[in-house]
């Protein structure tokens, strides 16, 4: 007998149990979150080639603007495109806090901008704005449809490091009813945030987790940091060598015995678990 014909058997002994699909106004909720994902993937790449033309050019805006894309670098940037090449002109566009910083935004925009530039800063430009109206008109229709399920979105984002957004991905992602995992660890286990248990012969093997959810290990990444910002701070209080039980001298510390990367994830999980 073939798998695929012992599979179809048990399944009509009601032997399997169904995998975990969402109702249809969640996969649909799903597929906007992951589009909307994609789309700032999409517009954080094309800024990053923009700061490339930039670098290229000779203008250092970034090493003195903490946001290139902000009101006051995307006017500089319009000048440039526009013919102002006079530094002080430029440096005379900033605003807000940026005013203070005069001086070194007229060093940053002394620069060689050419035509070849300028062209390709003006696609990008329009790109970049094309992208962020088509994220506003994806997040205005996932708030329509989260409506009936603020209750719910405000206890997510009260978790520390759960934002708005992280929130709507989780609703969408797991759906607001939690019957389907028992415990906070299955529900842990089943988006891939577990650490992973490999021995064999008393040797530890990876503590790679198993695959999971994309969209809660990404959401799970900014929850990690919320919950334990530094790691390494525990790993270091315990990784202090101690005296062996068999007086063979200072045990090696827990995170060279056990893997510094399943450490951190152990003391993450745990920490998730807690709250």
């Amino acid at each position: 007998m073939i798998d695929a014909q012992w599979i179809a058997e048990i399944l009509s002994y009601g032997l399997l149990r169904p995998s975990f699909v969402p109702p249809r106004p969640f996969r649909e909720l799903r597929d906007l979150t992951r589009y909307r994902k994609a789309l700032i993937r999409a517009r954080t790449s094309e800024v990053n080639r923009l700061h490339k033309v930039l670098e290229d050019a000779g203008v250092k805006l970034a090493t003195v603007a903490t946001d290139v894309m902000g009101v006051s670098g995307r006017e500089m940037m319009r000048a440039l495109i526009g013919g102002v090449a006079d530094p002080q002109v430029l440096a005379d566009l900033a605003r807000a806090r940026l005013r203070a910083k005069l001086p070194e935004l007229r060093k940053a925009l002394t620069a060689r901008f050419r035509d070849h530039h300028a062209f390709l800063l003006t696609r990008m430009l329009t790109n970049i704005e094309a992208l962020e109206a088509d994220i506003d008109v994806l997040s205005e229709r996932i708030a329509e449809l989260v409506e009936p399920w603020a209750g719910q979105l405000m206890i997510l984002d009260s978790i520390t490091g759960v934002g708005p957004r992280a929130a709507e991905v989780i609703l969408a992602e797991i759906g607001p009813d939690m019957r389907r995992f028992p415990t906070a660890g299955h529900l842990a286990s089943w988006a891939g945030r577990c650490p992973g248990q490999r021995n064999s012969a008393g040797r530890r093997g990876s503590a790679k987790p198993r695959k999971g959810s994309p969209q809660l290990s990404a959401v799970g990444g900014l929850f990690d940091r919320g919950v334990y910002p530094d790691p390494g701070a525990f790993i270091a209080r315990i990784g202090e060598g101690r005296q062996s039980s068999g007086g063979g001298g200072v045990e090696r510390p827990e995170h060279v015995r056990a893997g510094r990367g399943q450490v951190v994830y152990t003391v993450v999980y745990r920490a998730r678990l807690d709250r």
